[in-house]
């Protein structure tokens, strides 16, 4: 089972699309929130969820007080999972203002080449599968629409390397809880001249 944990839709049984995604461990979700709270990092912020598979991360977020999501996820029954999700979350804000949550069927790497306005906090939780040539240019695209404080939180088997990290990001921090490897990155800090 698949629940918001805190926020406004605390407790929320979300679905599960049937096949082909691997939903974050209610224990891993609730470190990357907790990190996340302790910065203050949630409160109004623009939030991309790639590979959203039941948009849980996202939906967490907007469940605590993001402005907006995006839910960016390819497969299509796993899209109309994300909408359903969405829709019953935002539904749980009742008379609160509601966070806007948009669901986009597309791959992430043609959602991101598309452009967009800045994001101050990204979730990247791809199948394992998704090779790290393809999880570099996934990186390079996203730095283009990273708002200057932003986050981004990417979660992969402890199995797989850590990321080629393209000009723009850099690594922040990196946790293991069991089979689960989280890295945390940041915008590069511009270099100061000598």
């Amino acid at each position: 089972m698949t629940r918001i944990v805190s926020g406004f839709a605390g407790s929320l049984r979300l679905a599960v699309p049937r096949s082909g995604t691997r939903p974050t461990s209610d224990r891993v979700r609730e470190a990357i929130f907790s990190a996340l709270d302790a910065r203050d990092a949630i409160a109004g912020a623009e939030v991309l969820d790639l590979y959203a598979g039941s948009g849980a991360l996202g939906l967490e977020a907007a469940s605590r007080g993001a402005a907006s999501v995006v839910l960016v996820e390819r497969n299509p029954a796993a899209a109309a999972v994300c909408r359903r999700n969405a829709e019953a979350v935002v539904s749980a804000a009742g008379s609160a203002r509601r966070p806007r949550v948009r669901v986009a069927t597309a791959p992430v790497q043609a959602f991101l080449d598309a452009g967009g306005a800045p994001v101050d906090l990204v979730f990247i939780d791809p199948p394992y599968d998704l090779d790290e040539p393809d999880l570099a240019r996934v990186l390079a695209a996203l730095v283009p629409h990273l708002a200057d404080a932003a986050t981004v939180v990417i979660e992969r088997s402890t199995r797989s390397p850590q990321p080629t990290l393209p000009a723009g990001l850099e690594l922040e921090r990196e946790r293991r809880y069991g089979e689960t490897v989280l890295w945390w990155l940041q915008p590069a800090t511009p270099s100061q001249p000598a």
